[in-house]
């Protein structure tokens, strides 16, 4: 991974003709990034990492693009802007990305609500999961999801990854200690096609 594989701009189009691109964020992005985080506070609330300790340490746009270029390039996270129509509708950040006898990968994203049931998510995930199982040479992609994310669980099943059990109090969520089921997808269950074939 790293400098051979970051930085990337990945694309195609959803069922209803839109087309989908995954980049790297710019700094010409900030006042789109706020303004899609804003409008969607309270649609994401509910997913959200909070820090255990109640702190809530806020980093500048500037020093966030800096902490991607450099965690990209070391090839240790993938943090991608998802655009729709050329118009900043998430992100999916690649992260936990282990090389050697592991060679795994987790996956998380959020979308704003108005790109929610376009196929945006999903789409984004295939994307995002065959390059690095392609080009990365990884071989496990893991997402974890709280139960209540009916809309997080739709797209692991449409992608056909594989539940492998609940893990109790897993990440820190909106306030507190959450569970979370565990899905993963390994480069031995896919075709030819990938991810993407399975849409």
């Amino acid at each position: 991974m790293g400098q051979r594989l970051w930085p990337v701009e990945l694309s195609g189009r959803l069922a209803d003709g839109s087309s989908i691109g995954l980049r790297p964020l710019r700094r010409s992005d900030k006042d789109a990034f706020f303004a899609l985080r804003q409008h969607n506070r309270d649609w994401l609330r509910p997913w959200e990492p909070t820090n255990p300790d109640g702190s809530s340490r806020r980093v500048s746009f500037a020093r966030m693009l800096r902490t991607q270029r450099e965690q990209g390039r070391a090839g240790r996270v993938l943090a991608f802007g998802i655009t729709v129509d050329g118009s900043l509708a998430g992100q999916l950040n690649v992260s936990n990305i282990e090389l050697g006898a592991f060679r795994s990968c987790t996956m998380g994203y959020w979308v704003g609500e108005a790109y929610a049931g376009r196929g945006v998510t999903p789409t984004a995930v295939a994307l995002a999961g065959d390059y690095v199982l392609r080009a990365g040479n990884l071989h496990r992609i893991e997402i974890n999801i709280r139960p209540e994310n009916l809309a997080s669980l739709a797209v692991v099943r449409k992608l056909g990854f594989r539940a492998e059990g609940l893990r109790p109090n897993y990440l820190h969520i909106d306030g507190d200690w959450r569970d979370h089921l565990s899905f993963a997808v390994t480069s031995e269950d896919l075709g030819p096609r990938g991810l993407i074939g399975r849409l």
